[in-house]
This record gives C-alpha cells, structure tokens and sequence, in this order.
C-alpha cells in the first residue's frame, strides 16, 4: 500500500458525518420507490408519492459533490444504486414466498411493493444517468470558479439540478412509458414532472446551500476537483 493511498484511507476514516448523509441518501432512494405506488393530487398537479420525496436525492447529491467532491459521491451514488437493486429482489422473493392462510393481504403486498419490470429498468437507469450528470455539472463548475459561494454556489447548485432533473425525467418518461402514452402526453408528462423537481430544488438551495457550507466546516474539507486528478468515469468506483 503506498503512501498516497494510505492518506486517503486516513482522509475517509476522519470525516465526521459522510456516513450519516450516505445512509440518508439511500433512504431517501427507497422511501421514494416504496411511496410512488401511490398517486396523489396536487391542486392542477397529479403526481406519484415519491416524487415529493426524490428531489432530495439530487440535494445531497449537490451538497455531497460540493463538500466531498466527485470521486466520493460516485461512492454514494452506487451505493444507493445497490440499495436499490437489493431492495427490489428482497420484495420480489418475499412476494413469491407463500402466504399465511389467516393474512389476506397478497394482492395488496404485491400491487404497493410488487416490482413491474419496465417501470423498474425506468427507474434504475433514470436514477444512474441524472445523479451522475448531476454530480458531474456541479464538480466541473465548482472547479470552473474556483470554489466560489455566494450567487456562484447557489447558481451551480441549480444548473446541476437542471441538468440532472432532465436528464432522470426524460430517461424515465421514455422507457417507461414510449408506446403507452400518446407523444403529447408524454411530452407534457416529462415537462410537469421536470418543472416540480427543478422548482423544489430552487426553493430549497438557499439551505442546501448553507448546509453544504456548514458541512465543510464540521468536516473541515472543501474538495474542488480538477482534471488532472479526477476520473470521471462513472464505473471507475475504485479509482482514486
């Protein structure tokens, strides 16, 4: 092991709270899978339950990239994505499993918890592509300011939003829903749903702002990634 690895080993080992907003993110993730079985109404919005809750996926993202930089949110980000995946096999194995014959409630269980696989795939890849263009656009524009707060911090926190936003609402609206819905349909789908999160994202940066900068000096980092020495490649979870 050389010396470079072992400072960052050391580095990991000390931060205070990088492990709570890990297990946080995650919860988030799967409250979010489990509540968008139920759909709800707004005023002139009808949306999923979850997407009340999964706009605070990209905050901690945003405020995970702009504290720990990228090379530790990529972490975090597959993590939730194997909560996810575990998750989903855990519901299905328990849905086959037979049912007492005094509990009648199979059919409830599997319409709340019950997976359907194109929604599935919808979700998992919309998940995958938005975090990682979101962390990616906040990384790269922190680095461009030179770690700037004030109206810099704030406008970076809303672009990666925007960016990630649509990036996770036009993957999940195709895949789950191309040959289903009508093209107007879909298209005004994908704008409603895209306006809400970016919108929560906007009220809520003053603060994830604040938060973020709170964090840093709790934790004492303030990463600015830079090219020279960050691997972006989303499946380089090992990199350094």
């Amino acid at each position: 092991m050389n010396e470079s690895t072992v400072q960052t080993i050391k580095s990991e080992a000390n931060l205070k709270l990088f492990s709570i907003i890990t297990g946080l993110f995650c919860a988030v993730l799967l409250l979010s899978n489990a509540t968008s079985s139920k759909v709800i109404v707004l005023g002139p919005l009808t949306i999923v339950g979850g997407t009340i809750l999964f706009p605070l996926a990209f905050i901690f993202n945003d405020i995970l990239t702009e504290t720990y930089g990228y090379r530790l949110a990529r972490k975090v980000i597959w993590t939730g994505f194997a909560c996810q995946i575990l998750a989903i096999i855990t519901y299905y194995v328990v849905g086959l499993l037979p049912s007492a014959p005094f509990w009648p409630h199979q059919e409830a269980y599997m319409q709340i918890l019950g997976a359907i696989p194109r929604i599935t795939l919808a979700s998992m890849t919309a998940y995958f592509c938005g975090e990682f263009a979101n962390s990616l656009v906040l990384s790269k524009m922190k680095y461009w300011v030179l770690g700037k707060r004030g109206l810099s911090q704030s406008w970076r926190f809303i672009a990666s939003t925007i960016v990630g936003e649509g990036v996770d609402s036009v993957v999940f609206m195709i895949i789950a829903f191309v040959g289903i819905l009508e093209t107007n349909a879909l298209i005004s789908g994908i704008i409603s749903i895209y306006l809400l999160k970016v919108g929560y994202e906007i009220v809520a940066t003053p603060f994830s702002t604040r938060f973020a900068n709170w964090l840093k000096k709790v934790e004492g980092v303030d990463h600015i990634d830079t090219p020279e020495t960050t691997n972006y490649n989303p499946f380089s979870l090992f990199a350094k």
